[in-house]
């Protein structure tokens, strides 16, 4: 059943037009403001019944439930916008996978979880949770992880927004479509969007072309518009090269935190090896032996090495036919064949950024 909204009517039409349905008056300006949400409320009237319910019905109800009627409409829209950008939850158990001790964890919770999980509380002291975020770091460091699992601590909903969404209609209409998803996600409620490889999408404007200026232009004017109308909607960007984002992004005003995500200390590395061992046939185990070996290892590194152990001790077992179980050896013969993500100079150019631009 079409939703469209024909042509408006002029107010006076929409004033004469309400009173001979229902017999209620109403000044022109404020008719026509109606006008348009008996419209939706019709529609979806006659989408509850599976068939068309009239003007007059569907007037009358609207005038006798207007707050129940419009948060009715509100909420078919944010459930139409969910499926369309294809909403779906994360487990809370996510959140445990990473290190109590882990700084951006620790900053998260204080930041974000806790205002948002004690709403009253955080408006009786005058904290406003943040909305915009930024999280940057080396490849492989967790960033995707962490926004996960704000969202399954939160039970939130959890979007991505992947380039391809933006790029359906080629990239002319990148611009364009990041507005119109940016215009519907700022109606949803509890949700937490993600966009990935944000450089990508709000390169500097100095030396780029006028398509890229163009979609960094969309961004700037988008975020503020997240912090001033989204209700409790978290707005998270990653990306592995900070100093490539637009300047104008990184000033005071749009982005709200900006927080680095680098390599794992050793008891934050336990934690994920923990994590990761306890789904794997395991034999005897050193801990602390793989701990240290590990120490250029990010997350994405260490959640390979489980994936090329747990590999191989089923092809293992297949073909001897005998219990095979994961040892510590296995585990340091696996390593042989990884390269660590971080370097010295990774490692380097990361903390002058955190100095750079960190923000919380």
């Amino acid at each position: 059943m079409d939703n469209g909204t024909p042509a408006s009517p002029s107010p006076e039409e929409c004033a004469s037009g309400i009173l001979e349905m229902s017999g209620a008056q109403f000044t022109p300006e404020a008719a026509a403001d109606l006008w348009a949400k008996i419209l939706q409320h019709k529609w979806l009237l006659s989408e509850k019944v599976g068939r068309d319910v009239g003007f007059r019905t569907a007037c009358i109800d609207f005038l006798e439930n207007v707050d129940q009627a419009i948060e009715e409409y509100a909420s078919y829209k944010r459930k139409d916008t969910l499926n369309e950008l294809g909403a779906h939850t994360i487990s809370r158990d996510i959140w445990d996978t990473i290190s109590d001790s882990q700084p951006p964890k620790q900053l998260v919770q204080r930041r974000i979880i806790l205002p948002l999980m004690q709403e009253s509380l955080s408006k009786k002291h005058g904290v406003i949770p943040p909305k915009t975020i930024i999280f940057f770091g080396p490849p492989g460091t967790g960033k995707t992880h962490f926004v996960k699992a704000i969202a399954g601590i939160l039970s939130w909903w959890y979007i991505e927004v992947a380039p391809s969404m933006l790029m359906e209609e080629g990239t002319a209409r990148l611009g364009a479509n990041l507005r119109r998803i940016m215009e519907k996600v700022r109606g949803l409620q509890n949700t937490v969007i993600f966009i990935d490889e944000f450089e990508e999408l709000a390169n500097r404007r100095d030396n780029a072309d006028r398509l890229d200026k163009c979609i960094t232009n969309e961004f700037l004017k988008q975020v503020p518009l997240i912090k001033k109308e989204a209700d409790r909607v978290l707005l998270v960007c990653a990306t592995n090269y900070i100093r490539q984002l637009d300047p104008a992004l990184l000033r005071p005003g749009r982005f709200d935190c900006i927080i680095p995500v680098g390599g794992l200390n050793p008891d934050e590395r336990k934690t994920i090896l923990q994590y990761y061992l306890s789904k794997l046939n395991t034999g005897p185990i050193d801990l602390g032996t793989i701990v240290g070996a590990t120490s250029r290892f990010t997350p994405a590194d260490i959640q390979y090495l489980f994936e090329k152990t747990a590999q191989y001790t089923f092809e293992q077992e297949v073909a001897t036919q005998q219990d095979c179980r994961v040892t510590t050896e296995t585990i340091l013969r696996m390593m042989e064949g990884i390269r660590p993500s971080l370097t010295d100079e990774v490692i380097d150019e990361f903390e002058k950024d955190c100095q750079t631009y960190s923000r919380a």
